[in-house]
This record gives C-alpha cells, sequence and structure tokens, in this order.
C-alpha cells in the first residue's frame, strides 16, 4: 500500500481510517492520562483480589499466629514491622503495575493525517496494527488481552492485571522482589514457630488450639514456598531481561534486535530511572 511516498504494511489488508473519520492523537492520550489505567479482564481481576488475600492471609498468621503471643517483646516487634514494612511495599508495587500504562500505543493513529506529521522518508516502512488500527512502534506487540498494542511489551501477567511494558516493568520488578522477600520471610518465622513450639508447650506458643495452629501454619509455608519459588525465578528473569535489553517476547520469538542494545548498567537505569538510589526500590516514587 502506497501512501505519501512511504510504504505502508501490516499482517491484514485493512485501510487506513477515512480522512473525515477525525481522530485528534494528542486529546486522545491527554484522555487516557487523565482517566485511570485499568483492565477490565475477569481472570486477571481474580488473580489479582487472590494475591491481595493471599499477603493478607500470610500477615495475619505471621501477625496473630506466630508475633504476638511470643513472649519475647523485642522479636516480635522487630519481625513484625519488617514483616509488615515489605507488605505495604510488596502490595503497592502491586497496584502501581496494575493501574499504570503499560505503554499502550493510541487506538486508530494509522490516519492519513498523523502519518504525514511523521515526516516519513520516501520508501520509509511503517507498520500498522490491524487488530487496534495503530502505528506500531519499534519493539511493540499487540496484546489480545488488553486489545492494545503496548511498547516493550515483556508479558501479560494475570496476577497484576496488566501487561508489563515500558512504562511499567519497574514496579513489576519490585513486586516480584518484594513478594519474593515477605515469603523467605514467612518461611523462617515458621521454622522458628514449629521450633519453640516442639521444644515447649503447644498451648503456649499460640492463642491458638494447637491443631488449627499446625494447619494455619502448614498453608502458610506452601503458600510461601510456592510465592518464594515463582516470583525469585521472575524476578531474576526480568533482571537478565533488563541487562540484555531484550524482553520475554523477543527472547522466545528469537527475534534479532534491529535496535542498538544498551549495555547492562545503561538498561538498569533505563528502567529504574537514573543513578542508583534509594527511589530504585521506592513504589511510591
Amino acid at each position: 500500500m502506497q501512501s505519501s511516498g512511504h510504504r505502508f504494511r501490516d499482517v491484514e489488508h485493512h485501510p487506513l481510517l477515512a480522512e473525515n473519520d477525525s481522530y485528534d492523537s494528542s486529546s486522545s492520550e491527554a484522555d487516557t492520562a487523565e482517566r485511570v489505567w485499568f483492565i477490565r479482564d475477569g481472570c486477571g481481576m481474580v488473580c489479582a483480589i487472590m494475591t491481595w488475600l493471599l499477603v493478607v492471609y500470610a500477615d495475619f498468621v505471621v501477625t496473630f499466629v506466630m508475633l504476638l503471643p511470643s513472649k519475647d517483646f523485642w522479636y516480635s516487634v522487630i519481625n513484625g514491622v519488617l514483616f509488615n514494612c515489605l507488605a505495604v511495599l510488596a502490595l503497592s508495587s502491586h497496584l502501581r503495575t496494575m493501574l499504570t500504562d503499560p505503554g499502550a500505543v493510541p487506538k486508530g493513529n494509522a490516519t492519513k493525517e498523523y502519518m504525514d506529521n511523521l515526516q516519513l522518508k520516501p520508501g520509509e516502512v511503517i507498520y500498522k496494527c490491524p487488530k487496534c488500527c495503530s502505528i506500531k512502534p519499534e519493539r511493540a506487540h499487540h496484546c489480545s488481552i488488553c486489545k492494545r498494542c503496548i511498547r516493550k511489551m515483556d508479558h501479560h501477567c494475570p496476577w497484576v492485571n496488566n501487561c508489563v511494558g515500558e512504562k511499567n516493568q519497574r514496579f513489576f520488578v519490585l513486586f516480584t522482589m518484594y513478594i519474593a522477600l515477605i515469603s523467605a520471610h514467612a518461611l523462617v518465622l515458621c521454622g522458628f514457630q514449629f521450633f519453640s513450639c516442639v521444644r515447649g508447650q503447644w498451648t503456649e506458643c499460640s492463642d491458638f488450639s494447637p491443631p488449627v495452629t499446625v494447619i494455619l501454619m502448614i498453608f502458610l509455608c506452601l503458600e510461601g514456598f510456592l510465592f518464594l519459588t515463582f516470583t525469585a525465578v521472575m524476578f531474576g528473569t526480568q533482571i537478565h531481561s533488563i541487562c540484555n535489553d531484550e524482553t520475554e517476547i523477543e527472547r522466545l520469538k528469537s527475534e534479532k534486535p534491529t535496535w542498538e542494545r544498551r549495555l547492562r548498567w545503561e538498561g538498569m537505569k533505563s528502567v529504574f530511572g537514573g543513578q542508583p538510589s534509594l527511589l530504585w526500590i521506592n513504589p511510591f516514587a
């Protein structure tokens, strides 16, 4: 398809929007910025709610079953503050990942007026997504769940009910890191609790009955082990992808890079922002 001296490619032969189908990309982006980004996907919303409930359950068992009944005041205070701080950071990172635009390309910007504004060189190839009728930037991929093309899309994660892309990858990395930390912390606390209960009287190590205490702690151990394994692997995968300047989709498709790859340290700074500081691990920043 020829248009304004440049070549136009897409997967299917979808025509451009008609010239009288007005589209104001700047107003569309402004409207998107004013709205809260949220994907209305049933499976994703259920997984996101489950994530919060599992963290709340872990916090309940750690606080009310293990720490508050403890006779060691400072042991309870230090571990309680640490665990709850990590839980708040994990849930805040989850919320930021879920409600942050991952880098969506404006829908329907494949118009003649928009392409004329791009000032393309004659013969230059541009790509249009036939599903959302948008000009696809380099390294953008279409998500069938978000129904948008996402810049530097890594993958769609149902646990955060969103894509992981250019603008929210930092929050997703923090989410996996903090979940792995609280999972490891919970497993260590469970180990100490079992040891102290076996050495002493079961009726004195918890305000709950021994059978209830054992059941609650066994479920917490299973949850902690599964989440620690999953999030630790995901955290390592994300850091590896950032250092190699390669998304998971590009790795799975074995796409040859047509872009100039950043150095490892430059990749980390581009995702986390600026020079290393405590802001890197702050989901509120």
